[in-house]
């Protein structure tokens, strides 16, 4: 019997000291390399795939004849990631990547190295290619192999917990089974108010991964006492087999009726349903269908199934868990910023962004409140820090900052920020922060005026109506919390109609990938440009276009607008 696959046969089985043969049940391309990367031994499948006879293959270094980047070349050494794993001797898998074929063409296969000694006392490692669809890397349907079993978990594992978004991961998991191990794929999950909604239905339909968005939506209670195959597993019960058959007679609730619905709107003659579980709770159940298989699934296929649903289910309750801390955060810093006040005759906006990490809630803030002199304030600031200590600086600056300015209407700008710095240094549990202040109102003239100082903090960006922009960088002084007793300008400006105010924080024009002075030219840039927009698509469209691409950073902006008399 030729246990190397088909293509080896006709050549003497190893002898002592040469390559073990290969395991017979593997389907898919296999190389058995020593601790440096040579060959040591290919099956037949490895020799279709890659386009090379044995002897072109054993021997050679397997980095430098087959690895290949996008462009062809041979990749760096320093940059493969299976050579990596070889030399350190770990179980790991990756791809797609580019391998290079005997006629010069390049196929994209996905790896899976384990370590395995090809001569006894030696090192090295065995070396599974498979397709990136999960089928045999030469396209030809086959049944699982351990190996390949190994793979698919591997996989999973690296794959869905790579991403903390539940959507990504619930198309992820689909990816992994459809159309490996069969033609359809139904995800219901529970809700926190233990609601069930079928939250993905992919079929595999022409080569290609279609979402059936009719199939989708809300379903009914789980019912307590139901033997049903689904109902069991989102009760966390045991994996079990189904088919149209399981839902033919008389319903015992609506959940069956939903099942009967599925199986005769996507032909599925066979399916597996297991349980998802979290580490405390049932998430919700998988069911993968065959349609065009003509294989039905047996009890054999549950052990697999139920160790991708465990790994399913850790992964959906980390992403969970993040989307909830990430809510609580994001709701508790925007509790923590005002509405803003109505002004006759101004137009004003504010916007604010999380930082991407759920627990950085950042110390951003914005605020407007009218004073007693009939003036409003305008505030801008931002408390060192990403973290809940920084949210809760910034609460206890907002309030001792409102304090003061209510309590001197009259005082300049620079009198109230001097005032709260040294409040700052001694009742408050604040490093340091960045802040502008600043008071609007009419004059004598009617025009408005805008007075401000500014401690620290980015300039405001003037916008006129015909896209003329400056920023204000008079008025500026050092922050917040430096010990330092200096004295704070003032400055003022008159708002001329059809002018627009913009105040924001560094997370707006700051990144590692360019300076300052590039955001602050690129904001002031795109301004100009969206200066006739009305001042809600203003706003918007400014964050689309400036916040940095993959920025940390939380984003506070408040924009002020004197309409246009005409």
């Amino acid at each position: 019997m030729d246990v190397t696959g088909s293509g080896a046969s006709g050549r003497s089985r190893p002898g002592p000291g040469t390559a073990p043969a290969l395991p017979a049940d593997v389907a898919a391309a296999v190389l058995v390399v020593d601790a440096d990367g040579r060959i040591a031994e290919a099956n037949g499948v490895a020799q279709r795939v890659l386009g090379h006879s044995h002897e072109e293959l054993v021997g050679h270094d397997s980095h430098d004849l087959l690895h290949r980047d996008s462009h062809g070349h041979t990749m760096p050494r320093t940059r493969c990631r299976l050579r990596q794993a070889l030399l350190a001797g770990r179980t790991e898998h990756g791809g797609p990547e580019w391998f290079s074929r005997g006629d010069g063409t390049s196929v994209r296969l996905c790896w899976f190295l384990v370590p395995r000694s090809p001569v006894p006392g030696k090192t090295g490692a065995l070396v599974l290619l498979y397709g990136p669809d999960g089928a045999a890397a030469d396209g030809a349907p086959a049944p699982l192999s351990e190996l390949d079993r190994l793979a698919l978990l591997a996989e999973t594992t690296t794959r869905m917990t790579s991403t903390l978004d539940t959507d990504e991961a619930l198309h992820r998991l689909a990816a992994l089974t459809v159309p490996r191990l069969a033609d359809w794929a139904v995800i219901d999950l529970l809700t926190e108010r233990d609601e069930v909604r079928r939250a993905l239905v992919m079929e595999y339909r022409d080569g290609a991964l279609v979402e059936r968005e009719d199939l989708q939506g809300p379903m009914p209670p789980v019912p307590q006492e139901s033997p049903m195959p689904l109902s069991r597993a989102l009760r966390g019960a045991a994996s079990s087999l189904a088919g149209p058959a399981t839902y033919q007679g008389p319903p015992d609730s609506g959940i069956a009726v939903e099942q009967r619905r599925l199986f005769a709107a996507t032909d599925m003659h066979s399916a597996v349903i297991a349980p998802i579980r979290g580490l405390r709770d049932v998430l919700g159940a998988l069911t993968l269908g065959r349609a065009k298989h003509a294989a039905a699934f047996t009890a054999a296929d549950l052990p697999l199934l139920e160790d991708i649903t465990r790994r399913a289910g850790l992964a959906l309750d980390n992403a969970r868990l993040y989307q909830r801390q990430r809510k609580v955060a994001e709701t508790m810093q925007r509790h923590l910023l005002p509405q803003l006040p109505t002004v006759p005759g101004v137009e004003m906006r504010a916007r604010y962004v999380p930082a991407p990490d759920a627990s950085s809630v950042g110390g951003d803030w914005y605020d407007a409140f009218a004073l007693s002199s009939g003036t409003h304030a305008l505030v801008i600031g931002d408390v060192v820090g990403h973290d809940l200590d920084a949210a809760a600086g910034m609460a206890q600056v907002r309030n001792m900052l409102r304090a003061f300015a209510w309590s001197r209407p009259d005082a300049a700008a620079s009198a109230v920020v001097s005032q709260l710095d040294e409040a700052v240094k001694h009742i408050a549990e604040v490093p340091m922060a960045t802040m502008i202040l600043a008071t609007l109102g009419r004059g004598d003239d009617e025009l408005w005026r805008l007075c401000w100082t500014n401690a620290g903090h980015p300039p405001p960006l003037l916008v006129d109506s015909d896209g003329r922009t400056r920023y204000l960088t008079d008025a500026h002084g050092i922050l917040l919390g430096t010990g330092l007793v200096k004295p704070r300008p003032d400055a003022v400006t008159v708002l001329r109609p059809g002018t627009t105010v913009l105040l924001y924080t560094d997370g707006l024009v700051e990144s590692p990938r360019h300076s300052i002075d590039e955001g602050l030219d690129r904001l002031s840039r795109h301004a100009a440009a969206l200066a006739h927009r009305p001042l809600d698509s203003f706003c918007d469209v400014l964050l689309e276009q400036v916040r940095p691409v993959g920025s940390d950073d939380d984003v506070a902006m408040l924009a002020v607008r004197i309409p246009d008399r005409a």
